[in-house]
């Protein structure tokens, strides 16, 4: 079966890093997979992926809305023959629904996001033409329940962690991170968007003497980021890091991790941090609480909201017993949450749509 991605970018985000790992796990006896991407200056997991053996093509959009690409996509997908597209943006999904008429190739969508979080002609767009799709995937259950599209009915995937994160050295990583040994070090990773809203950390962070806050990511926002914490007088207790693939080999020297997203689908950061047994305060957002009980794996605060979040963050960095318990809790887990296991499933839908498309016959109606 030959399989081609689409996506709007191959940048170092949570979506990204999930099509990074499913296409290095799907069985190449059976699945011939290929990449295509939109924004050519998105492509820091481009390197990765070729070295997996899957070609990778840039479309060479200028930006999401352009429609040159269009053309480049239906060559790619005439001359590679493709028998199944997989989408992971609305944008271009909806352009390729409509560029690409027909049972073949077959269409799968991943929704990785709530539709409510969309502008409004992208969910229109999305809703209209979200029948093209033989089958549609969701992230989690809160993704689900946000589609506004009759058919075809979202599956719900769990997709997870690609491999075990290990127990690196916490000593190690605050060397690595220029940090002292002893201070209380609270991290978070993501982009600096409105959506991650680490805005609300620096707030809290000025809730709590003595703690340091480590910014793991780069971003539209970090300039109004930096103004925030020099405005507060903070810039000696703040530490932006930039953009790092060694993540996983960092995570050990926070004490606490926190996650302050506004809306989220299923956090893979989150995900990463709970499994290399941190503590966790996050929002309960999407599917964060699918993925983490209040006081027993991790703690939830409302979005937005700098005083709860120092509350959690306080309690838990006087409180080693209890960060200990969280984290190991947190880490048994981030057991349940397995990209291969979500693969599997993944290539069971393949299997399934296109042997329909191959029947001509059209998708059955599915209970929501």
């Amino acid at each position: 079966m030959r399989v081609l991605m689409l996506t709007k970018g191959l940048g170092r985000g949570g979506t990204e890093r999930l099509l990074c790992g499913t296409v290095r796990l799907l069985d190449r006896a059976a699945y011939d997979v290929e990449v295509a991407y939109l924004l050519p200056w998105k492509d820091a997991l481009v390197g990765e992926i070729e070295s997996a053996g899957v070609p990778v093509h840039c479309l060479d959009g200028r930006r999401a809305t352009s429609v040159a690409w269009i053309g480049r996509l239906r060559r790619l997908v005439r001359e590679r023959d493709v028998d199944l597209v997989h989408t992971h943006m609305p944008l271009p999904a909806v352009a390729a629904r409509l560029a690409l008429p027909g049972l073949r190739p077959a269409f799968v969508h991943t929704e990785h996001n709530l539709w409510d979080r969309y502008r409004p002609a992208t969910r229109w767009a999305n809703r209209v033409t979200y029948g093209r799709n033989a089958a549609a995937v969701a992230v989690s259950g809160a993704v689900a329940a946000s589609v506004r599209a009759p058919r075809p009915v979202p599956e719900v995937v769990f997709h997870g962690l690609d491999a075990p994160v290990g127990s690196a050295d916490p000593a190690a990583a605050r060397r690595a991170l220029g940090l002292d040994l002893d201070e209380p070090v609270i991290g978070t990773v993501g982009n600096f968007t409105a959506k991650k809203d680490q805005a609300t950390l620096v707030r809290a962070l000025d809730r709590i003497p003595g703690a340091r806050l480590v910014l793991v990511g780069t971003g539209p926002q970090e300039g109004d980021l930096r103004k925030l914490v020099a405005d507060r007088g903070l810039a000696d207790r703040v530490t932006f890091v930039g953009s790092r693939d060694d993540v996983a080999a960092l995570l050990p020297a926070f004490d606490v991790f926190a996650l302050s997203s506004r809306y989220e689908g299923l956090p893979i950061a989150l995900l990463e941090a709970m499994a290399a047994g941190r503590a966790c305060v996050a929002t309960s957002v999407g599917g964060v609480p699918e993925v983490v009980t209040d006081g027993v794996d991790g703690v939830l605060v409302p979005p937005g909201d700098a005083d709860a979040f120092a509350a959690a963050l306080a309690g838990l960095l006087a409180d080693p017993d209890r960060r200990v318990a969280l984290g190991e809790k947190a880490a048994a887990r981030s057991g349940d949450f397995r990209l291969d296991v979500a693969v599997g499933q993944l290539a069971a839908i393949y299997d399934r749509v296109t042997a329909r498309a191959r029947s001509g016959a059209s998708p059955p109606e599915r209970d929501g």
